[in-house]
C-alpha cells in the first residue's frame, strides 16, 4: 500500500468555474487556487469533496480536474482524491482512475439517496479496497447521503482490511466523531480520525484524531491551518483563538447551502472561482450582505 501521512488541515478545495453558467470548469484559476491555499499553510487537498461539487461533476470533469491537481501541487502535500459513488462499480472504476492519475489517497464517501445496512456499507467498502492499492478513508455525512458509518462498521473495516485506514465524520454529532476514535486507537495500525465539521477541529485532536477536512480554509487557509499547527506546537489558547476566529463564517449558511456560501466568499474576496453548478447557485441579497459584513469584520481581525 502506498504510503501516505495524512493530517492537519486538509481542504476540500472548490471546483472554479468558467462565467458560461458554470457549466465548464476553470484549469487556470484551480491552479491559482492551489498555490493560495497551499501558500495559506495547508496540509491536504480534497478534490471532490462536497466543496468541491463532486456531487455535479461527470466522470470526465473528475478525470481533468486531478490532472490539474496533482500536476499543480508535484508532491508538496497529499492529494486526497474523493472517489464515491452510488454504486460499488462506478466507485470501483473512479478509484482505480484515481489511483492511475497519481492520487496519494483516497476519500470514499457512503452511498447516497437508498438506503443502506451495516453489512452492506461493509462489503462496499471492502470490495472498493480490494481494486486499489491506495489509503482509504471512509466519508460520513448522512445529513447528505442518508446513510450512517456507525462506529463498530468503522472498526472493523480499519481493523480487517489493510488499506482501509481511517474515517472522516461529517455527521454533526460529537460523540459519534469521539466514538470513531475511541474504537480505533487501540488497533495495531495507524489510524485516521478526521473532523469533517470545521467547528470540531480542535475537538477532534484534543481528543486524538488527526485534523480536519475543512471548507472553510478556501476562504482562510491560514486562519485554519493555524489551528492545527498551534495544537501541535503546544500553544492550546492559539489554537482555541483560532478556532473561535472561523466561528463567524456560519452565520451565513443559513441564507443557502454551506457549499454555494463559501464559494460565495472566496469570489466576493476577489477571486474568479464563478459560481457553484446549476441548480445549487443561488444566494439572495441578504445573505450576499451577510457574508460582505462578515468579510470586513475578518478583516480588522487580520485574518484576511
Amino acid at each position: 500500500m502506498k504510503e501516505c501521512d495524512i493530517k492537519g488541515i486538509i481542504v476540500p478545495i472548490l471546483t472554479p468555474m468558467n462565467d458560461d453558467a458554470a457549466q465548464t470548469v476553470n484549469h487556470e484559476e484551480l491552479r491559482r487556487q492551489i498555490e493560495r491555499l497551499i501558500e495559506g499553510g495547508v496540509h491536504g487537498l480534497f478534490p471532490f469533496g462536497t466543496n468541491g461539487e463532486g456531487y455535479i461533476l461527470s466522470m470526465k470533469e473528475k478525470e481533468e480536474v486531478l490532472k490539474t491537481v496533482i500536476d499543480q501541487v508535484k508532491g508538496r502535500v497529499p492529494v486526497i482524491a474523493g472517489s464515491g459513488c452510488i454504486s460499488t462499480y462506478d466507485t470501483i472504476e473512479m478509484s482505480k482512475r484515481a489511483e492511475a492519475l497519481g492520487a496519494d489517497a483516497l476519500s470514499i464517501i457512503t452511498p447516497s439517496f437508498a438506503l443502506a445496512s451495516q453489512k452492506e456499507l461493509y462489503d462496499h467498502y471492502a470490495a472498493v479496497a480490494k481494486e486499489v492499492d491506495l489509503p482509504i478513508i471512509l466519508y460520513n455525512i448522512p445529513p447528505r447521503t442518508g446513510n450512517k458509518i456507525l462506529p463498530e462498521t468503522v472498526e472493523a473495516l480499519c481493523r480487517d482490511v489493510e488499506n482501509i485506514v481511517g474515517a472522516k465524520d461529517s455527521s454533526g454529532d460529537i460523540d459519534n466523531l469521539k466514538a470513531y476514535i475511541r474504537v480505533t486507537k487501540d488497533l495495531p495500525k495507524k489510524t485516521y480520525i478526521i473532523a469533517g465539521n470545521d467547528g470540531a477541529i480542535l475537538t477532534c485532536l484534543k481528543e486524538g484524531g488527526v485534523g480536519g477536512i475543512a471548507g472553510r480554509a478556501n476562504i482562510y487557509p491560514r486562519a485554519l491551518s493555524d489551528i492545527y499547527d498551534k495544537f501541535v506546537a503546544g500553544d492550546i489558547a492559539g489554537a482555541e483563538e483560532a478556532q473561535a476566529n472561523i466561528v463567524s463564517i456560519q452565520r451565513a449558511f443559513k441564507f443557502g447551502n454551506p457549499n454555494t456560501c463559501i464559494k460565495k466568499f472566496v469570489k466576493e474576496l476577489g477571486y474568479p472561482v464563478g459560481d457553484c453548478r446549476r441548480p445549487f447557485n443561488y444566494l439572495s441579497d441578504e445573505g450576499m450582505a451577510e457574508i460582505r459584513a462578515i468579510i470586513a469584520e475578518n478583516k480588522e481581525k487580520g485574518l484576511c
